[in-house]
């Protein structure tokens, strides 16, 4: 890969894929749900939204319209720490998206009736995804409240529909102009192209754009939890009861190595079906439903502090502390003795090929350097972990199920129903 910045501040990270039949193009900003100011949960969601409603020379909606046009495809997602903004094209259409990219990140066309029209299409969105929905958003809207304290940690991204209606035009513009800066964003371009030819067409497009001085980030350290710490969350439209278990995860910026075995552990409670969670828990019934993960929305993909996450479904005859229990356990034997080395083998493996596999994926490879590029400056992560994995050994992993098992946690019971 290679990497250049502008004189603005714009760093570019240029990924030449000869074979690869399509270009990816992800612009990331460093602003997530954790940037929010309080009294405005919420906002950097909808300020996404936002950044489709027109620039200086781009109509409302033209966006998406041209990158179709071109027989691509564009969204975009908000994060903890990130935002980004991805288009899928055909090699021709490259410097049509760098034109799109570059008119908004210049000149974001932010009106009253824009921000009136996208709060209603946000409120509706919260309805469908989360309020209406069985376990919508769960955990990841509720748990943070519970294993987190301080105000960027703890709240609920998706935001407080009341929050969003309050939000003003003025406090659009200020969020853009401090958070929407070259010196801000990373800029990816992933696929057939030539790297000397797409950088002309970046500083051609990129270029002017003004440089100013980003807002800094967010004080997002805080002590990890003593102890457990509980909580309950009743869903009106779940059919079953579920529980979520949070653990601090270590720094990756401190301890990769730390952070990799958590995510090879994460594989071994319930990566699969013969992994210990699975095997002890859903082959006999106790639960429907197990899963683990490093971090709400994937590893690697917030600062610290981050979380490892375990969920599970269960039926209403499971008791519910059975599952903490089972953990609790597997983690202490996981301590004393590690995995066996096939166990450890077979997960690693997997967990490698299933990233070789998704990092194959255009999209996909293009907006995670970007976001390693941006959160943790290692954008050769989307080529380096699938190596790193199959070095984590036993020790390291009985080292981090020791350090889960010893660690305070917040446990997070959802019960369906309604508010008694």
């Amino acid at each position: 890969m290679r990497t250049e910045t502008l004189d603005n501040g714009l760093r570019v990270l240029l990924d030449p894929r000869p074979n690869s039949p399509v270009t990816g193009i992800a612009v990331h900003y460093d602003v997530g749900f954790r940037s929010e100011p309080e009294g405005r949960t919420g906002f950097a969601h909808l300020f996404e939204h936002l950044m489709f409603q027109g620039s200086e020379n781009v109509a409302r909606g033209e966006h998406f319209r041209h990158v179709q046009a071109s027989g691509g495809t564009a969204n975009a997602a908000t994060h903890h720490d990130h935002t980004d903004y991805h288009q899928l094209v055909p090699p021709g259409a490259l410097e049509r998206v760098l034109f799109l990219e570059a008119d908004r990140m210049r000149a974001l066309r932010i009106s009253a009736e824009n921000l009136r029209t996208q709060v209603a299409v946000v409120q509706e969105e919260i309805r469908l995804q989360v309020t209406n929905r069985p376990y919508g958003g769960f955990p990841w809207t509720v748990l943070p409240g519970v294993l987190y304290e301080t105000f960027p940690n703890a709240h609920n991204g998706y935001g407080d529909l009341r929050e969003l209606e309050r939000a003003t035009v003025a406090e659009c513009e200020a969020f853009f102009a401090a958070h929407y800066t070259p010196a801000n964003a990373v800029l990816t371009i992933s696929g057939p192209v030539d790297p000397d030819h797409a950088l002309t067409l970046v500083h051609r497009h990129f270029g002017d754009i003004p440089a100013h001085p980003a807002a800094p980030r967010p004080r997002l350290a805080e002590p990890p939890p003593c102890g457990e710490r509980r909580g309950e969350h009743r869903d009106p439209h779940a059919p079953l009861p579920a529980v979520a278990l949070g653990y601090r995860m270590p720094d990756p910026a401190a301890d990769l190595g730390d952070y990799l075995a958590h995510m090879v552990l994460a594989r071994l409670l319930a990566g699969g079906d013969d992994a210990r969670l699975r095997r002890r828990l859903v082959h006999d019934g106790t639960v429907t439903s197990v899963r683990a993960s490093c971090g709400f929305f994937g590893p690697l993909q917030a600062r610290d502090p981050d979380t490892f996450l375990l969920v599970a479904h269960h039926p209403p005859t499971t008791a519910p502390e059975a599952v903490p229990s089972a953990v609790d356990e597997e983690l202490d034997r996981l301590a004393a003795t590690g995995p066996h080395p096939r166990e450890l083998s077979h997960a690693t493996a997997r967990a490698s090929t299933a990233l070789c596999r998704s990092y194959d994926e255009p999209l996909t490879r293009t907006r995670h350097a970007g976001a390693f590029a941006l959160l943790h400056a290692s954008p050769n992560l989307v080529t380096d972990l699938p190596t790193l994995l199959p070095q984590v050994t036993a020790e390291s992993v009985a080292h981090a199920a020791k350090t889960l098992r010893t660690a305070g946690r917040a446990v997070l019971t959802l019960i369906p129903g309604g508010v008694p």
